[in-house]
């Protein structure tokens, strides 16, 4: 069996590592997410849920504290991100939780969002 590698960007307006621990997926993000990586941002996020479902992961934790700032095109990354983990079958799915940074209004307002578009997957820490 090859091992799949982990997804990462390394761009220089953003960066996103990915580390297995246990049953959960580690999601670190840094810099600034807009137009200029939102492509890059879509490929990372499809590799997110194909490292979650291979490993069977029950989370992935999604620490933005790093993430200065995300416009709506990148947002709009991350819902369809959800949407694709609650049409999994049952034992497909995994909780997300994104951590945020408390100083940063925008990331209370729009994972604040997110969570009410699936209470049952999404959750906010600050």
């Amino acid at each position: 069996m090859t091992a799949n590698p982990l997804p990462f960007i390394d761009d220089p307006d953003l960066t996103a590592r990915v580390a297995v621990d246990g049953q959960s997926l580690q999601v670190v993000m840094n810099g600034t997410a807009d137009l200029n990586t939102h492509k890059v941002l879509q490929t990372f996020l499809a590799g997110v849920h194909a490292s979650a479902t291979l490993h069977v992961a029950n989370t992935v934790i999604v620490d933005l504290r790093g993430l200065e700032f995300m416009n709506s095109s990148c947002l709009k990354r991350l819902v369809n991100w959800i949407f694709v983990v609650r049409a999994e079958v049952p034992e497909r799915k995994y909780r997300i939780v994104f951590v945020a940074n408390p100083k940063a209004p925008w990331q209370r307002r729009s994972l604040h969002s997110l969570s009410c578009m699936a209470p049952e997957l999404v959750s906010v820490q600050q």
